[in-house]
């Protein structure tokens, strides 16, 4: 069904979103880490490359875990039966959730290295 209008799209858009963070386990725990993010990133007043990449991480995870979300919801109304199909489909987009939350993980270490260090450096 096409959206009759840019809010329509919006709506939808913000409504899949909702259902998502209200829904799915794993989306909850991808916020509550994004939040502590955020907020050592406040604690440590990152600069705006740090920003950057650390909400670009948090993005990354964020829209992995919608598609996953979509392959999985979209795998089960086509079976409803065990395939090892549908579980290779399910285990793939999987994996790029945890491909994406390994990146992020990654990135925050580089990007709360210098303000860590500068941290205990002042403290001594």
């Amino acid at each position: 069904m096409k959206n009759k209008s840019i809010a329509q799209s919006f709506k939808n858009a913000v409504n899949g979103f909702y259902r998502a963070v209200t829904e799915e386990h794993n989306m909850k725990i991808h916020i509550a880490a994004a939040i502590l993010v955020i907020v050592f990133g406040i604690l440590f007043k990152l600069d705006i490359p740090r920003w950057l990449a650390v909400v670009f991480a948090i993005g990354l995870v964020f829209v992995c875990e919608l598609f996953n979300t979509a392959i999985e919801l979209l795998t089960d109304m086509v079976t409803t039966e065990y395939s090892q199909q549908a579980k290779n489909v399910k285990d793939i987009s999987a994996a790029a959730v945890l491909v994406s939350a390994v990146i992020s993980v990654i990135i925050g270490i580089i990007a709360f290295a210098g303000p860590i260090i500068s941290l205990l450096e002042r403290n001594r």
